[in-house]
């Protein structure tokens, strides 16, 4: 096998692997003794002696184990799977400004997760299958959409996301319109905007399943993204159909968001900017881009994460913080991809 000193490209990921692992390592444990309940790390290490091994339950482990680890967890799965699939997005669509919102998926969700509080009344036992429903009907309707034009190319697919992503989001402001003022509507509220808080393990088990199915077909079909990424012509070239193998992508790419947005509510900017950030420091390949911002995606939502529970008093919604975060830190990396262009 080759040195890697001959391929900077893979030594610079190996390098970013690494430090990405350490870095999520580090800030999972952190998470676990940080809120406003504050644990010493050795309270934490302790909390899982107790539980695992002694099969007590105390203060401690109530804590660590049956609220905070499970809301790590969904932090690891939610970050990385929106990140692969922005990933993928960027890949097959050949626009870095592409994300997993721009098929209408979250939009579909966040109709299905508003509708399920409105029928409810506003109990949040039925919000994870219907925003999954959602989720999955404004991707068929997408499709649907896209088949009816003669033109198959996906600037006619992105539109028609556009226009279903629309028309859910109408859908909404009618349910938000007609919803209960004093609890059902601050409900929705307060879901559309994005929250870790409440997470229990059934949610971690609910979400693993789609999520893992979903990155792993994208992890399996990286090297046809990338084939992708330079053009129907040339994947035509390689023996691959385009259209087929774009439409398998896109629906492993609609599974895990539509799990993500089922379990947490709407979460942008981190399949937009996770992405952007690496193909600027390690370029456009998906061998290494993929792992990568899975790795970087659940780092970026656990920091958030931590954040949002510990800089006020009250949790602040971490869609908030991260369309916050967010939105300078893509204008900073999309200017910097500008400027290295232009050289």
């Amino acid at each position: 096998m080759a040195s890697d000193k001959f391929f900077p490209e893979r030594r610079k990921a190996n390098l970013a692997m690494m430090i990405g692992i350490i870095g999520l390592l580090f800030f999972s444990f952190l998470a676990l003794f940080l809120g406003r309940y504050i644990l010493s790390p050795t309270q934490v290490i302790t909390a899982f002696y107790d539980k695992f091994y002694l099969g007590l339950d105390t203060t401690g482990t109530t804590v660590v184990i049956d609220i905070r680890l499970s809301r790590v967890l969904l932090n690891i799965l939610v970050g990385s799977a929106l990140a692969a699939a922005g990933t993928a997005f960027q890949g097959i669509f050949q626009n870095r400004l592409v994300s997993p919102e721009i098929l209408g998926v979250s939009n579909g969700a966040g109709f299905g997760a508003a509708l399920a509080l409105l029928i409810s009344g506003g109990s949040t036992g039925f919000i994870v299958p219907f925003s999954f429903l959602g989720g999955i009907l404004s991707i068929c309707i997408t499709y649907s959409f896209f088949r009816l034009k003669k033109d198959h190319s996906v600037l006619t697919l992105v539109l028609s996301g556009i226009i279903v992503g629309s028309i859910f989001n109408a859908l909404l402001s009618l349910i938000k319109l007609v919803a209960d003022t004093d609890s059902i509507l601050p409900a929705i509220t307060y879901w559309l905007m994005g929250s870790f808080s409440n997470t229990t393990m059934s949610d971690v088990f609910l979400a693993a399943i789609p999520i893992g199915i979903g990155t792993i077909v994208l992890f399996v079909l990286r090297w046809q993204i990338n084939i992708l990424s330079l053009g129907d012509e040339e994947a035509i070239a390689q023996g691959i159909r385009p259209q087929k193998m774009r439409l398998v992508i896109i629906a492993a790419c609609t599974l895990v968001t539509a799990a993500c947005v089922s379990v947490t509510g709407m979460i942008g900017w981190v399949g937009l900017i996770i992405p952007n950030i690496f193909r600027s420091l390690i370029g456009a390949n998906n061998r290494y881009l993929i792992p990568l911002t899975c790795i970087y995606g659940a780092n970026f939502i656990l920091i958030v994460d931590i954040i949002a529970r510990t800089v006020t008093p009250a949790e602040i919604p971490i869609g908030i913080l991260i369309a916050l975060v967010g939105a300078p830190l893509f204008l900073i990396v999309y200017q910097k991809s500008k400027e290295g262009a232009a050289r």
